[in-house]
């Protein structure tokens, strides 16, 4: 297994992946996958180019799962937030998630972040245990899903070392 930095011309793998993640575990994430659907080429190229994304991918090139990292409007400066983080129902269970995590984790610190955070849709345990055992603690920070009211999500922090 491999995980690498998507660049711009990974955006059909990033989309394939992404709308993947939607079609099958769509509980867990705040977009939809039609909504996604519809995004064409150029908003994808755009999403890579803005928005540093992770790709897992086995030693055959097939993208086993996704994580992508952005400074969340409205969070503090030194915050990075954790969205689509998301691993093939198939490769589950073999360290994947813990590697993607670390990616944010490192390019956090390489960023100057003092915490990474991100929310996470009551019900998910599987992903609230593997962000527990990486380090994140719940703050009991909660919030309905904005494309579901009805479903509440809750905030997680991981606190970074200090920079030297």
């Amino acid at each position: 297994m491999q995980i690498s930095l998507a660049t711009e011309d990974d955006w059909a793998r990033v989309r394939d992946i992404r709308l993947r993640a939607l079609r099958e575990d769509a509980f867990a994430f705040g977009s939809s996958l039609e909504r996604e659907e519809r995004f064409k080429e150029k908003h994808w190229r755009m999403r890579v180019r803005t928005v540093p994304t992770w790709l897992a991918s086995a030693d055959d090139g097939t993208v086993l799962g996704l994580v992508s990292m952005l400074q969340e409007p409205g969070s503090p400066t030194d915050d990075r937030h954790v969205v689509s983080l998301w691993v093939a129902p198939e490769s589950r269970r073999r360290g994947i998630g813990w590697a993607l995590l670390d990616a944010i984790r490192q390019a956090a610190i390489a960023d100057g972040a003092r915490t990474v955070s991100l929310w996470l849709v009551d019900g998910n345990n599987a992903a609230g245990d593997l962000y527990v055992r990486a380090g994140f603690a719940r703050t009991g920070e909660r919030m309905a899903l904005p494309r579901d009211p009805d479903v509440t999500e809750e905030r997680y922090v991981l606190k970074l070392p200090r920079h030297r």
